[in-house]
């Protein structure tokens, strides 16, 4: 990419999209573009061909999603579904038609098997049955990434697909009903903390395990892949170790400084049991996360003090 290539974010409000353009801007990318929800109905086609047209942009990030954690994928699957699908298929063919250079489709680990071997490989794609509680969401994300290979394979497009683990960071979703298990730990202890309960109550067994990496390590993985990645293939993005929820969840309670105990409910489902990525494609290309999870639980945790008010008032269902 050239500084002053046009180069458009979808979803630059949402946590991911935020994290590239935060990082472009810091490389000197003068010619960034992006539209609000409000101004641009990604799931609208005639909405986004005329944008494609007008703006005509030589890179695109497709970063926009509707995301959420068990409850809200198990709850809203039409929604997550159709949203999701019309995103992705209305910019992946405005991006063909408008002659973009190279697209980078942003998927999710929940693409794989839910009973996939450790760690996951990106070839496990379309082996086995996927996690009922997220099948909808990824349904829409694995027809994302053949949307890409099959523009490439027929229109000789460079539209590439990157798969991240869990992600969390700055501008996440705190709503306790709809978010994903990291942000909802935060925001859970530190109001126990604040009202001096003796415990928090932590969905599932706490056995399963899960990869974590901070938002600001994808958005570096993301402006690499740009440049250095052309392959047909899905490429995934992790930071090569995981944990356990009741693990996390003890690492959460050390920065909060809450000093209650900890009460898991086994009634909520646990979700798939693993989802540990294989990253050694994308590492043997030179890339490498920086952040570690209790570095990143610390950066997140005094981002979330600094906008409580906010990120508790904020309901995205």
């Amino acid at each position: 990419m050239n500084k002053n290539d046009v180069i458009y974010i979808a979803g630059h409000n949402g946590m991911v999209g935020n994290a590239i353009l935060k990082k472009l801007k810091e490389l000197n990318y003068t010619n960034i573009i992006y539209q609000t929800s409000k101004e641009l109905d990604l799931r609208n086609q005639c909405e986004v061909n005329a944008f494609f047209e007008t703006n005509k942009p030589n890179y695109v990030f497709l970063a926009a999603a509707k995301v959420g954690g068990i409850i809200a994928n198990s709850k809203y699957k039409a929604d997550f579904l159709y949203d999701n699908l019309m995103i992705a298929t209305n910019i992946i063919h405005a991006s063909y038609r408008s002659g973009v250079d190279k697209l980078l489709f942003l998927g999710s680990s929940c693409i794989y098997p839910k009973h996939a071997p450790q760690p996951i490989r990106e070839e496990s794609l379309l082996t086995g049955p996927l996690e009922s509680t997220n099948d909808a969401y990824a349904i829409a994300k694995i027809a994302g990434i053949k949307l890409c290979e099959s523009y490439r394979e027929q229109y000789h497009c460079n539209f590439i697909s990157g798969m991240p683990s869990n992600l969390y960071g700055t501008k996440d979703n705190y709503d306790l009903q709809n978010s994903h298990v990291l942000p909802a730990l935060i925001r859970k202890f530190h109001e126990a903390k604040v009202n001096k309960a003796d415990f928090v109550k932590i969905g599932g067994t706490g056995n399963v395990r899960r990869e974590f990496l901070h938002v600001d390590d994808l958005a570096n993985a993301s402006v690499f892949l740009m440049e250095n990645y052309n392959e047909k293939d899905t490429i995934n993005i992790g930071f090569g170790d995981d944990v356990t929820i009741k693990d996390l969840a003890l690492k959460i309670k050390e920065v909060t400084q809450f000093i209650g105990e900890l009460q898991f409910d086994s009634s909520i489902p646990d979700g798939t049991p693993r989802k540990l990525l294989d990253s050694s494609k994308l590492l043997n290309l030179g890339w490498k996360p920086n952040i570690s999870l209790e570095e990143g639980i610390k950066i997140t945790y005094q981002d979330y003090l600094h906008n409580v008010d906010y990120y508790n008032s904020f309901k995205r269902y």
